[in-house]
């Protein structure tokens, strides 16, 4: 073949190399938007059941005339309530076809949909934390809520707050979450101010937090008047999500998306960057404190589910394996969510299955998600900021 022959056939082979692989892309991240699209109406659906759940429990009728009153004029509390009976017998199918018996029972729902959650908001905000080197903090903040589910205990056990089993769920996980809110505070005050290493302060809180939690739970098993499944919250349990529970974490997820959303371009400057975004005079300190404070929230709301031990493998598994294959920054937010998620469904699944703890079953799955992403993976070095 000749030289100019050689250059004929080449065009066409370069456009065949060239287009492919754009074509590939394209396909690609139209599966993601794809994905992201159907993640988030399974979470609007989702939320729809968590205020379905909640407004046939005829809140606070008893305790305010107004609101009874509006109940019953509207006729509100019967409409909810048929609905809401739909749902169970749609369970009730699932059942049947799965050869379950979960589906039919309105915890195992609530549990789901707080699942559901956590797979979009904990790799949300574990994208930041992984990013930016700081994937010890989800780890030292669980530790810090678990120190904040015992001050709860404490303060429950002294004060009478919280009457029956759903109050007093309700209080602790509002305890602990403003316990770990406290704790993400005092991190960042003392990463700022102190001349060690950056994780060092981290490593200090970690320990000290569950040293204090056990402390006070040892304590107050033989002081307090309390009883409760300790190790449920060690480990994750699909029966500690409460009815309050389950709304604290809608509106948790509805808050870190929000925040996330509109402060994007900042928290994406200062993880790429800080300090070219401190010479741009954009608030860092804030911006900081904004994300380890979303970090707590996650970790409080996925507590439930997780359990303090495991939280914070949702922060991190799903980011690692979506940077495997990811090739920006917004991809491997999308992929990290949808990972998050199919691990959260794929865990809950086998978890009931098997009659084993959701939380370990959750990581489990992300763990294997994450090895197939390493042995498939054929991703450049280099991540863009886009």
């Amino acid at each position: 073949m000749s030289q100019g022959e050689d250059h004929a056939v080449d065009p066409d082979v370069s456009s065949t190399t060239t287009t492919t692989p754009a074509a590939a892309a394209d396909t690609f991240r139209l599966l993601q938007l794809f994905g992201i699209v159907v993640v988030g109406l399974l979470a609007a659906v989702m939320i729809g059941f968590i205020a379905l759940d909640w407004l046939r429990l005829y809140p606070y009728a008893d305790s305010y005339s107004v609101v009874d009153t509006f109940y019953s004029a509207t006729g509100i509390d019967p409409a909810i309530g048929f609905v809401f009976e739909q749902v169970m017998i749609v369970g009730q199918w699932m059942d049947y076809w799965f050869g379950t018996n979960v589906f039919q029972h309105p915890f195992m729902w609530r549990s789901i949909a707080t699942g559901v959650l956590i797979g979009i908001v904990a790799p949300l905000v574990g994208t930041y934390l992984v990013h930016r080197q700081m994937a010890l903090i989800g780890e030292t903040l669980a530790h810090t809520a678990f120190a904040g589910v015992a001050v709860g205990l404490i303060v429950i056990g002294v004060t009478g707050l919280g009457s029956g089993s759903t109050g007093l769920e309700g209080s602790l996980l509002f305890i602990a979450l403003v316990v770990s809110i406290l704790g993400a505070l005092a991190v960042q005050w003392l990463t700022e101010r102190t001349n060690t290493f950056g994780d060092v302060p981290i490593a200090i809180m970690l320990s000290g937090s569950f040293a204090v939690g056990t402390l006070l739970i040892s304590w107050g098993r033989g002081t307090v008047p309390v009883s409760i499944d300790i190790e449920a919250y060690l480990f994750g349990s699909l029966a500690v999500v409460t009815a309050g529970g389950a709304r604290l974490m809608a509106v948790l997820s509805v808050a870190v998306v929000g925040v996330v959303a509109l402060t994007y371009k900042q928290l994406l400057f200062i993880t790429f960057d800080e300090q070219a975004a401190r010479v741009a005079q954009l608030n860092v300190g804030w911006y900081n404190t904004l994300l380890v404070v979303m970090t707590a929230v996650v970790v409080v709301g996925a507590m439930q589910v997780l359990g303090v031990i495991l939280v914070a493998g949702m922060l991190v598994i799903p980011v690692a394996a979506a940077s495997q294959i990811a090739r920006s920054f917004r991809e491997t937010l999308y992929l990290s969510i949808l990972i998050g998620q199919i691990s959260v469904l794929g865990g809950f699944a086998f978890a009931i299955s098997q009659s084993l703890p959701s939380g370990g079953s959750i990581i489990v799955v992300a763990i294997l998600i994450y090895v197939l992403a390493v042995v498939f993976s054929e991703r450049s070095a280099a991540l863009s900021m886009h």
